[in-house]
């Protein structure tokens, strides 16, 4: 069985961002576009927050979205996290975007630092990755439970 990581680091080609990031000393792996044809590069736990913050700096100064998914039995768990340029909207032209994604083992460590010192947004959609999948956010100021009870084993 093949699982989603495997595919989707068949590289086609490096997206700009993901080279942008090599040249700059940020260790990534580019993996295949998404459906709408938005770049997805794979980052490691331990440099998340640095590059989460390059890109911030470089124009990316909005999280629409934070969550995770479960690949199948045995397989990772995934932590993704979709990043957009923000700023003047011109006529008939998209904003930048681009989307991380960290792997976890779920043999392993489900911990990735928390980006709510970056983006505020991540708060609530973080502990709702902690919730359903039992990933812990490193600096989280609220880890607690959002949607199942507070007495809850496990994750659903």
């Amino acid at each position: 069985m093949t699982n989603e990581s495997e595919i989707l680091t068949k590289e086609k080609s490096t997206g700009p961002i993901s080279q942008w990031l090599s040249k700059n000393g940020f260790e990534n792996i580019s993996l295949k576009e998404d459906h709408l044809g938005i770049e997805v590069i794979k980052v490691n736990p331990s440099n998340l927050l640095s590059i989460a913050e390059v890109l911030k700096n470089e124009g990316f100064n909005y999280l629409q979205c934070q969550g995770g998914y479960d690949e199948g039995p045995g397989l990772n768990i995934v932590c993704f996290y979709n990043l957009i340029e923000i700023g003047e909207l011109k006529k008939d032209i998209s904003p930048r975007e681009v989307r991380l994604k960290v792997f976890l083992s779920r043999d392993g460590d489900l911990k990735v630092p928390s980006l709510y010192s970056l983006f505020r947004g991540a708060d609530w959609q973080e502990r709702e990755t902690f919730d359903m999948y039992g990933v812990n956010f490193i600096g989280h100021p609220h880890p607690k439970r959002l949607l199942m009870p507070e007495d809850w084993k496990g994750w659903p």
